[in-house]
C-alpha cells in the first residue's frame, strides 16, 4: 500500500519544495508576490524558472505547458520542450523566467465572442503564481491567466481572481470596522473566498460507449427506452462500491493526491452507474484549477480501466442526472471562516454581517445567479425533482430564521437552550454550531460555515459561479462598508443594518420543499423570477444592472460580458444543432435499417403461415407489424421535421434570435423524434436493435 503522506503533493511544485530548491531571497520574494500581488522581477523569475525546471525534469518531465482555462470551460495547453541546441548536434536544457512568466497563444481559434478576430491572434498566459505548478505525464503545466494583446480576458481564471479582489477589498473594510475587538479584524491582511466542488459522474462499460454515436458526439443518450429498473429501490446510492469501480476510484485518488489534490469522499450515487467525489475545499482559484484536473484524469484513467466517464448533465433519460455541489465560504489569511458564528459577541454580530450580505446579494441578484448555472445540459436536469427549479433561494435553517426573525420584531431570542439573544452586539451570546438541517432540495443552502450551490451542472467550470458569487457579495459589502464607516454609533447603525437588510430580503429565503409544485407558486407571489430556461437566462448577464455591476468591481467590462453572453448563446445552439444533426443521422443510418429488417421478417412470416395453413392465428405478427408501421410512419415525419427544423435554423449573426429559435423550433422537435423512436425500441426485436439499451449500457458493470 502507498503511503499516501509520502506521495500527496509529490508533483507539486508547492510550498516545501520551494523552499527547499530556492535560495532564501529568492523564496521570500516569491513568497511576497504570491502573498501580496507585488510585482516578480526577473531575476527572481530567472531563479524560480531555473529551479522549477531542475526539479521537473528530476521528476521526469521533458516539456512544460501553460496550462490555462479559456472560454470553452475546458482546459488548453501546448507543449514546448526544455531543449535548445548547444551546438555540435547537441542539446542543453533551458529554462527562463521569461518563458515561465508569460507565454503566447493563439487568440482567434479560441471562443472570443468578437474580442478577437481571425486575424488577429496573439494572445498571451500569464503565470498564476497563488496556484503551484504540477507535473502531469512528462509534462510541467503551469497555472496561467489567458488574455488577448489588447488586454481583454479570453478566460474563465483572470474575471475569477478580479472577483477574489473585489471581495478580498470589500471584506477588509468590513472588518476594520470591527477592529481588535474580533480576532478576524485584528490581523488580517486578506480576505478570499474558498470552494469545495462535489464531482457527480457516471461510469460506464467501454464498449458499450463505443456502440452509441450519441453519447460519443454529445455526451448523452439523444434515443433510449427506460428500462424495466431504474432508480426506483434506492439501492445504489452508498452501495457496495463493485470491484472494477473501486480499482478506478483508488488510482484516481492516488493520481489527485500526487497533484495535491484533496480528494476525500468517494461513494456510489442515486442512479444506477452513477458515483461522486467530493474534494476538501481550498482558495477559490486553486479549487477551480483541482476540478478541471479531477475531471480531466476521471476521463483518462477510466479509459484504462476499460470505462467511460460521462460528465454530462442528463446522459440517461428517466434516471437522476448529474450536478457538482459548489461549497463556498469567506475567510481570512489568518484562518478564521467569517461564515462561521464564533465565540464572542462581536465575533456573531460580525457573522450576522456577512450573512446578512449575502441573503441581500442572492437576493438583489438572482438572475445572475441563475445565468451562472446555465447550459443547454442542465436545462435537462433543473426542476426534474432531481435538481433544484430554475428558482433561486436560500435555505438557512429555522433556527437562523429566528434569529434574524426576532431581531426584525425587536423581541429577545430564545434559542433551544434558552439564552436570551439580543441584537445589540455587546450581548449576543455564543451560537450553537449546528443551527441547521440539511436541505437537498434548495440550491443554495447554508450547511453552518458555508453555502453550497447546488444547481451546477456536472460538466461545469466552477469558475462562472464563483465569480458571481464573489461579486454580489463583495458588491454588499460594499454598500454595507459605505452605510458604517461614517457612523456615529456603530453598535445601533449595525444592528439596524441587519434589522433592515433581512426585512427587505428576506423573501428570498424558503426553508422547505424546493421540488414541490407550491413553492413554485409561492415564489411567483414572493416576487422571485423563475427563468426556466439558457435562453430566458443569458441576457440577464448583460443587462445595465449587472453591467454596472462587473464594471465597478473591476471584474469584466462591459466588452468583456457582452463577449460572454454571445459565447454562451452560441454554445447552446451549437450544441443543440450538433445533437439534431446526431439524431437525424443515427435514424437514416441504423434505426430506419432497423425497422424495414424487423418488418421484412413479420411480413416474410405472415406470409408463410398463410401459405402453409391460411387458418393458423396470425393476430401476434399482425398485431406487431401493424404498430411498427404505424411507428415508422410516425418516424418518417418526425424525421422530416427535425430536418426542416435544422435547415432552417437562422444566422448566429443574432445570437439570442438563433437560440430563441433553436430552443423553440429544433429542440422540440428532437423531443418529438425521441418519442417515436423510444416506442420503436420497445416494439422492435433486440436483436434488430442496433444500439445497447438502457438497461445494457447501466447494469453493464458487474
Amino acid at each position: 500500500m502507498k503511503d499516501i503522506t509520502n506521495i500527496f503533493g509529490s508533483m507539486v511544485f508547492n510550498d516545501s519544495v520551494m523552499k527547499a530548491q530556492l535560495p532564501d531571497n529568492i523564496y521570500k520574494a516569491l513568497k511576497k508576490t504570491i502573498s501580496q500581488g507585488t510585482h516578480l522581477e526577473l531575476d527572481v523569475a530567472n531563479a524560480v524558472a531555473s529551479a522549477m525546471k531542475d526539479w521537473a525534469v528530476e521528476k521526469g518531465a521533458t516539456h512544460y505547458t501553460h496550462w490555462f482555462q479559456p472560454m470553452t470551460g475546458t482546459t488548453a495547453e501546448k507543449h514546448d520542450s526544455f531543449i535548445t541546441p548547444a551546438g555540435d548536434g547537441k542539446v542543453i536544457l533551458e529554462f527562463s523566467g521569461r518563458e515561465l512568466v508569460r507565454g503566447e497563444s493563439d487568440a482567434s481559434s479560441f471562443p472570443s465572442g468578437g474580442l478577437r478576430a481571425t486575424f488577429e491572434a496573439r494572445g498571451y498566459t500569464v503565470w498564476d503564481t497563488t496556484s503551484y505548478a504540477f507535473i502531469k505525464g512528462d509534462t510541467l503545466c503551469i497555472p496561467t491567466a489567458f488574455c488577448s494583446y489588447s488586454g481583454d480576458a479570453l478566460d474563465m481564471k483572470t474575471p475569477l481572481l478580479r472577483s477574489m479582489d473585489a471581495i478580498n477589498k470589500q471584506a477588509l473594510r468590513i472588518l476594520k470596522l470591527f477592529g481588535n475587538k474580533c480576532a478576524a479584524s485584528a490581523a488580517t491582511k486578506r480576505v478570499f473566498t474558498t470552494a469545495g466542488p462535489e464531482q457527480e459522474y457516471f461510469l460506464i462499460d467501454k464498449e458499450m460507449f463505443l456502440q452509441r454515436p450519441d453519447l460519443i458526439y454529445t455526451g448523452r443518450t439523444l434515443f433510449g427506452a427506460r428500462p424495466p429498473k431504474g432508480q426506483e429501490l434506492e439501492d445504489h446510492y452508498f452501495g457496495c462500491i463493485k470491484p472494477r469501480i473501486s480499482a478506478f476510484m483508488k488510482e484516481l485518488d492516488e493520481e489527485l493526491w500526487k497533484l495535491g489534490v484533496y480528494a476525500k469522499t468517494k461513494h456510489n450515487e442515486t442512479a444506477p452507474a452513477q458515483h461522486e467525489l467530493a474534494l476538501v475545499y481550498s482558495t477559490t482559484n486553486i479549487a477551480t484549477d483541482h476540478n478541471q484536473l479531477t475531471m480531466e484524469l476521471m476521463k483518462s484513467i477510466a479509459n484504462e480501466h476499460g470505462l467511460a466517464c460521462l460528465l454530462h448533465e442528463k446522459p440517461f433519460e428517466g434516471v437522476n442526472g448529474s450536478s457538482k455541489h459548489n461549497n463556498w465560504s469567506i475567510s481570512t489569511d489568518t484562518g478564521i471562516n467569517l461564515l462561521e458564528p464564533g465565540d464572542t459577541p462581536h465575533e456573531n454580530a460580525q457573522f450576522l454581517l456577512f450573512l446578512v450580505a449575502v441573503i441581500k446579494a442572492v437576493d438583489e441578484y438572482q438572475d445572475l445567479m441563475r445565468v451562472s448555472a446555465a447550459s443547454a445540459a442542465n436545462d435537462h436536469r433543473l426542476g426534474a425533482n432531481e435538481a433544484p427549479p430554475a428558482v433561486i433561494s436560500m435555505f438557512i435553517g429555522d433556527e437562523l430564521m429566528e434569529i434574524l426573525e426576532a431581531i426584525e420584531s425587536g423581541v429577545n431570542y430564545k434559542g433551544k437552550e434558552k439564552s436570551q439573544m439580543e441584537i445589540g452586539v455587546s450581548v449576543l451570546p455564543h451560537f450553537p454550531k449546528d443551527l441547521t438541517d440539511r436541505n437537498r432540495t434548495s440550491p443554495f443552502a447554508f450547511t453552518g460555515n458555508k453555502f453550497e450551490f447546488r444547481m451546477l451542472g456536472s460538466a461545469f467550470s466552477i469558475a462562472g459561479p464563483n465569480i458571481v458569487l464573489n461579486t454580489i457579495v463583495a458588491e454588499a459589502l460594499s454598500q454595507f462598508a459605505d452605510s458604517l464607516e461614517d457612523s456615529k454609533d456603530f453598535k445601533a447603525d449595525l444592528a439596524a443594518l441587519v434589522k433592515k437588510t433581512f426585512s427587505e430580503h428576506k423573501r428570498i429565503i424558503f426553508n422547505g420543499n424546493n421540488y414541490s409544485d407550491e413553492w413554485l407558486s409561492e415564489a411567483k407571489n414572493r416576487g422571485l423570477s423563475n427563468l426556466k430556461t439558457t435562453v430566458d437566462a443569458l441576457p440577464e448577464f448583460t443587462s445595465k444592472k449587472s453591467v454596472d455591476l462587473f464594471v465597478k468591481h473591476n471584474v469584466f467590462s462591459e466588452t468583456e460580458l457582452n463577449s460572454r453572453c454571445e459565447i454562451l448563446l452560441d454554445a447552446y445552439c451549437k450544441t443543440l444543432n450538433i445533437e439534431a444533426l446526431t439524431m437525424i443521422d443515427m435514424v437514416k443510418g441504423e434505426i430506419v435499417p432497423a425497422c424495414i429488417a424487423c418488418q421484412k421478417e413479420l411480413i416474410d412470416l405472415l406470409r408463410q403461415k398463410k401459405a402453409y395453413n391460411g387458418s393458423f392465428d396470425c393476430s401476434l405478427e399482425e398485431h406487431f407489424l401493424s404498430n411498427i408501421m404505424k411507428l415508422a410512419a410516425g418516424l418518417l415525419k418526425k424525421l422530416a421535421d427535425l430536418e426542416t427544423a435544422v435547415l432552417e435554423s437562422p444566422s448566429h449573426d443574432d445570437a439570442l434570435a438563433a437560440a430563441v429559435y433553436y430552443r423553440d423550433k429544433v429542440l422540440s422537435s428532437m423531443s418529438e423524434l425521441r418519442c417515436i423512436v423510444d416506442e420503436l425500441e420497445a416494439n422492435i426485436a433486440r436483436k434488430y436493435w442496433p444500439f445497447p439499451a438502457y438497461a445494457e449500457i447501466l447494469y453493464s458493470i458487474i
